[in-house]
Order: structure tokens, then sequence, then C-alpha cells
């Protein structure tokens, strides 16, 4: 497909990868000041429209979280799976779970090892080494090297939302077949979780993601979605979850007591039907994102997966400017996105048998 991208499908592709990864930054930080508390306390704490801008966590305001921090791994992960091509070996999951590794580095490390050359750029940007409430399940099953699979993956019975909140850069991959970008989605998540749940929900919703990066109708993403999972064994927790969703939409006014009523967003089943509801019914951006972060359950997931969403269907330029501004990382975020994009329609002018840029294989080693 790289042969083929005109001028305007690169740039507007590019301000959906843009949109996706800010988006969901948005929304992480958004509810990352209010991820434990009640319905109640928040509106105590912040007025009965809840929270309506950034609010302080870890230290200062607009600071995101684990899951931002997992999901920039992931793209990155997946440039460098693109890259080693080059040298014969594709396998993207094994890509993905070194990208993983170098991320659980900067839940322990006091910074970046300038020693290794091998790391890649992102993994020496210094405001990633800080922990933001990581999730138990990614900490445990990335606790050594070894890979999880499908057939033995790791915490065999945790389906929680650490699989869904990083999981939006499988839906960039607009070149491949939905088919397989859910599959590798699911591949990626047992390394980490084991439930079936915990797997599906993020290929649901990568399949999702992947609908709107290619120009789709969301409602019509996710039909495609429950169609995919309607195909798989131990799918109906996540299709029922879905189906509550899109039910919820034609149940009246958008309420934060109507997002609870999908559950709190803590399992990756709850998460991704909160988000995908609160894209459905978003009459904007910040309506949407505000929408899914202001209830008393996982406010910075939600808000994450909604934010993915709407940013991959509206391109960058529909975000809140204000926020965009205040946004802690989003210059490596973009550098990030940027990249990603320019590999996946460029890279026969980065790398391949034409000649390569040194700098770019800098960035994005293939060893």
């Amino acid at each position: 497909m790289t042969a083929v991208w005109g001028r305007a499908q690169q740039q507007d592709f590019r301000s959906r990868v843009r949109g996706c990864l800010l988006g969901g930054a948005i929304g992480d930080a958004l509810g990352a000041g209010i991820e434990f508390d009640s319905l109640k306390a928040i509106r105590a704490e912040h007025g009965p429209d809840g929270v309506t801008d950034f609010v302080p966590a870890f230290g200062r305001r607009g600071t995101v979280t684990d899951d931002t921090q997992m999901t920039l791994f992931t793209t990155e992960g997946l440039i460098r799976a693109q890259v080693r091509r080059d040298s014969g070996a594709w396998h993207p999951p094994t890509d993905v779970h070194r990208a993983y590794l170098r991320w659980a580095a900067t839940q322990s490390d006091w910074g970046p090892d300038e020693r290794r050359k091998d790391t890649g750029w992102l993994a020496r940007e210094e405001w990633l080494y800080a922990r933001r409430a990581p999730g138990r399940a990614c900490l445990n099953g990335l606790g050594d090297d070894r890979m999880g699979t499908v057939e033995h993956p790791k915490n065999p019975d945790s389906k929680g939302c650490g699989t869904v909140m990083r999981s939006a850069p499988f839906g960039l991959l607009v070149g491949w077949e939905p088919g397989l970008v859910f599959q590798l989605a699911v591949e990626c998540a047992a390394q980490t979780h084991g439930h079936p749940t915990g797997q599906l929900a993020a290929g649901a919703f990568a399949v999702i993601v992947h609908g709107l990066a290619r120009g789709d109708a969301l409602d019509g993403a996710v039909q495609h979605a429950l169609a995919l999972l309607g195909s798989r064994p131990d799918h109906q927790e996540t299709t029922d979850a879905l189906q509550r969703a899109l039910g919820a939409v034609r149940q009246g006014m958008p309420s934060p007591e109507r997002v609870e009523s999908l559950g709190e967003g803590w399992t990756a089943e709850e998460a991704l039907a909160i988000g995908v509801y609160c894209a459905l019914v978003a009459e904007d951006v910040r309506h949407g994102l505000l929408l899914a972060v202001n209830h008393g359950g996982d406010s910075d997931s939600t808000g994450s997966v909604c934010g993915n969403l709407l940013g991959a269907q509206h391109g960058e330029t529909a975000l809140p400017p204000s926020w965009i501004a205040e946004l802690e990382g989003r210059g490596t975020i973009l550098q990030l996105a940027d990249d990603f994009a320019m590999e996946m329609t460029q890279a026969p002018a980065l790398h391949g048998p034409a000649g390569s840029s040194p700098s770019w294989l800098e960035r994005y080693p293939n060893a």
C-alpha cells in the first residue's frame, strides 16, 4: 500500500494518527486526577458538572498515565517491526513485546541508559521514567523476558483494561486487513493478560480504530468489530458489552449515570464499552471526553479509549487547542505520530534495497 499513497491521503492519514495519539493522551490526562474517585466525590470537589478541564495529577495539570506511556511504546514497536522486515525478520508481536519491556524499564529505572544505542530514541525520553499507577498485570506480565502468547499467556485470569488502553496503534495499520489487525492486538494483549475477554476487547478496539483511520463511520466500525468477534470462541462477554453501549445510545440523553450503567471501566470490556458509547454520543471532542471521564471508575482509561476513537475519527484539528498546549509530552507524541505516519506511507524512501537513512535506523534500530 505504501506505493499508492497520494499526498492528500498522506496528509489525512497523518492527521488521524496525530489525532488518535494526542486524543488518547488528552483523555488520559483529563481522567488522571479523578481515577479513583466516586461520581459523588467528583461533583463535590469540582462542581455539579464534574471536571471540565485538566486537574492536577502527579504534581501538575495535563499529566498522562501508564495508558499513554504504553500506547507510545506500542506505536514504537510497530515502527520497529516494519523496519525489521528488511532483515527478513518479521514477527510484530516480538517487536511489540520488546517495546513493552522497554516501557517496563521506565517503571523501575531512574532514567535512560545512555550507553545502550539499541534502545532507540523513545526509551531515551527522560519524562517517560515515571510511575503513573501502572496496572499490576502489565508489570507482572513484563517482569521477565518470556513473551506471553495466546496459547501460553501471562496472568491467565486477568481481563483488566490494560490490554485495551494501549491497543489503538494496531488500528492505525491501515494497510492491513481488519482480521490481521484484530489478531495482532489479541496476540500482544496475551503478553500481559490471559483472560479471553481482555484479549478480544483489545482486538475489537483495534478494529474499530482501524475503520475510523480508513474513514469509516464509527457505528459501521463497531458493527465490523462485532462481526469479527462473533467468529471467536469466548466472545460473548465482549460482544454483550459493545451491544450494551449501542443500546445506551438509544436510551436518551447522555449522562454520567448512563455511562455508569455500562460499568466502571476497570475491566477490558467495560472500558471499551464506555469509550465507544461516549464517542458515539459526543457532540464534539470536548463533550465526548468529559463524558468519558466523569464517572466513578477508571476515568483515565475510559477517557483514553474515547480520545483515541474521536482523534482517529476527526483528526488532530478537532482537538481542543488549550488541552493540546498543556499536555505533558506533546512534543514526543507528535514526533512519534509523524514517524509512524511516515514509516507507513514512505518506508521505501527511509530504508530498503535502494538505500537507508542512517538517522532513521538510529531512531528505530533493526537489531
